[in-house]
């Protein structure tokens, strides 16, 4: 009982990572995945694939670039404020986070010629905090006499989790004619912070990946079209393991602090968009994405000075839909509103649930505006609330004392929701 127990405390930010929601607190998309790119894609609930005439359609198609006839600078902040909480047989328990995280947002654009772009940009696509106080949990709250040893811990109790991803995007796009425009660009992944505590131990590391993402945006009158697809990537984290019980490790009954590796993979995606301005002023935007969350199926961590494995974990996550509706209205020549509703399913069944990652389906309602101030500059502000469905969960599997994920360790209804705000001053020259 003790060397699983053990082990999944040593999972690095493997708890971090499928904790709970992107580098930050809260819950935006399935998973820990930020869609947020942009404060215009914050008020039009990230339907912004097919736009060819927003700066902030950059970060989601870099072809847009191709469109848009002056370079442009974007930069900006993305707050978010988290709520999630679990009711179980021992009553309410919040997941008392940070009341607000931030994260960069930040773009430009540089046209070459007639044809081609290059841009820049920084976001944070994924990450997580999630804190539960010690005893949230009874199950794994409990605690035995054993002979030699005293008493000692029977579960792996989770206390904090936080996960800090950044997204640093080199990219390049080619206007092939007047209605086509292609994109090809690099995901260069830094995992900040990787954080997980529990009752036996903690764990703190950082790492990097890389991957690429393609762009392709049609235009033809008032129609546009966009597709985009962004690669799976593995981080390599590296963190430093230190257990919290010395009586479970003098018996060999918990690993030893040391160093520790694991590979942790985030999902491909792919996304497919339709515009149509039905005035000069009006237009209206439907996305569709799909995350390959199959990628984030197993979990190994090793420890460096041993080279043995320390504990594997099996997620076993599930591809996901998410779906948005974005509309655009331009008041003035200086004023446009926005507004977008998304709903975003998620990739977690049952089988592998974990409090790490209280996930449910969710809905995003967005609105935001952008206001002119001259001489090429604007100022952005969006508002977006996000809703996930109450999720009540029974396990099928009785807790043992080994695995906690997927268990009856970790019955009850589990509620969510986030405020998000974006703010971004953008200048075109």
């Amino acid at each position: 009982m003790y060397e699983k127990t053990a082990g999944s405390v040593a999972t690095v930010l493997v708890a971090a990572v499928i904790g709970t929601f992107g580098t930050h607190g809260g819950a935006q998309a399935s998973g820990f995945l930020l869609p947020e790119a942009s404060t215009a894609g914050i008020g039009t609930a990230n339907a912004m694939v097919a736009n060819p005439t927003e700066v902030g359609a950059i970060p989601y198609n870099a072809a847009a670039m191709g469109f848009q006839d002056r370079s442009s600078l974007a930069l900006g902040a993305l707050m978010i404020g988290p709520s999630f909480s679990v009711t179980n047989a021992t009553g309410t328990h919040d997941s008392n986070g940070a009341d607000w995280v931030g994260a960069p947002l930040l773009q430009a654009a540089i046209k070459l010629n007639d044809q081609w772009r290059v841009g820049v940009g920084l976001n944070a696509p994924y990450g997580l905090e999630t804190r539960w106080a010690y005893g949230t949990f009874p199950a794994l709250s409990q605690s035995r006499t054993v002979p030699g040893l005293g008493t000692v811990p029977t579960g792996n109790h989770p206390t904090a989790s936080k996960l800090e991803i950044l997204d640093l995007v080199p990219t390049a796009a080619y206007r092939v004619n007047d209605t086509l425009s292609l994109a090809l660009g690099l995901d260069i992944y830094s995992a900040q912070t990787a954080q997980l505590d529990s009752n036996l131990g903690q764990m703190e590391g950082s790492g990097y990946g890389l991957g690429f993402n393609l762009g392709v945006m049609y235009r033809i009158n008032a129609l546009s079209l966009g597709l985009t697809y962004r690669s799976a990537a593995t981080l390599d984290i590296e963190g430093n393991y230190a257990p919290t019980n010395m009586a479970l490790v003098a018996a060999g009954r918990l690993q030893q602090g040391q160093r520790a590796s694991v590979d942790l993979n985030l999902p491909w995606r792919l996304q497919l968009g339709a515009r149509y301005a039905f005035t000069e002023t009006i237009a209206a935007e439907f996305d569709w994405s799909y995350t390959g969350w199959e990628e984030f199926d197993r979990l190994e961590i090793t420890g460096n000075r041993t080279g043995t494995l320390i504990f594997a974990d099996t997620n076993a996550w599930s591809n996901s839909n998410a779906y948005r509706l974005g509309l655009t209205w331009q008041v003035q020549p200086q004023t446009q509103l926005r507004v977008g509703y998304a709903y975003d399913e998620t990739g977690q069944s049952d089988d592998h649930f974990s409090a790490r990652v209280p996930d449910s389906d969710r809905q995003i309602f967005g609105i935001g505006i952008a206001q002119g101030l001259g001489n090429g500059f604007s100022v952005e502000a969006s508002y977006a609330y996000v809703l996930g469905d109450n999720r009540t969960f029974t396990a099928a599997t009785p807790y043992t004392g080994g695995e906690v994920n997927g268990t009856s360790a970790l019955d009850g209804e589990y509620e969510m929701d986030a405020n998000v705000i974006g703010i971004e001053l953008v200048k075109t020259f």
